[in-house]
């Protein structure tokens, strides 16, 4: 599945947009206060009789998860590397699921990474330009991780994405 995001380089605010007819699959909405983040939620555009509209949320405050009510602290689906030089992060929803490692590849898009191979990507437009067009955010979700693991990749994208660009901010990385 590939879906792309129309605001283009929020990925806290948007709608997710199935790349082939541009129908909303997702909206993507943010509770913002006036000095940090409350709640992102991961709504379905087209929910089914009797389901939630609400399929993730992610709770900055409470550093955690929740997906179909569901909730986990980042502790307990995320881990680091022993290694201070390696750049990976390793996500799991629950010990009954596969690990994925999610790396920030060539300054240009997230990966998602089952065994050695890539199976999800998130491409980010590398910088804001001040003139011209910017590509959009582009997600893309193969087989394995639309089986059993779609919401949770997509906050995880989102989680990493907003704490990236948190970081490119503090220390005034955007340029013109």
């Amino acid at each position: 599945m590939e879906v792309t995001f129309d605001n283009q380089s929020n990925p806290l605010s948007a709608q997710v947009l199935a790349l082939h007819d541009n129908s909303v699959i997702y909206r993507v909405v943010t509770d913002q206060g006036l000095w940090s983040r409350g709640h992102t939620y991961l709504k379905d555009a087209n929910p089914a009789v009797g389901e939630p509209t609400n399929v993730g949320v992610i709770h900055w405050k409470e550093k955690s998860f929740e997906i179909y009510g569901h909730k986990k602290t980042l502790a307990e689906i995320r881990r680091r590397p022993k290694s201070r030089v390696k750049k990976e992060r390793y996500w799991r929803w629950g010990p009954e699921r596969k690990e994925y490692t999610i790396v920030y590849h060539n300054e240009k898009e997230w990966q998602a990474s089952l065994e050695g191979e890539v199976v999800a990507t998130f491409s980010v437009p590398f910088r804001p330009k001040l003139f011209g067009k910017l590509k959009p955010m582009v997600m893309n979700l193969g087989t394995p991780a639309l089986e059993k693991d779609e919401v949770f990749l997509f906050l995880v994208f989102i989680y990493c994405e907003a704490k990236r660009q948190d970081k490119t901010n503090a220390s005034g990385g955007w340029q013109v």
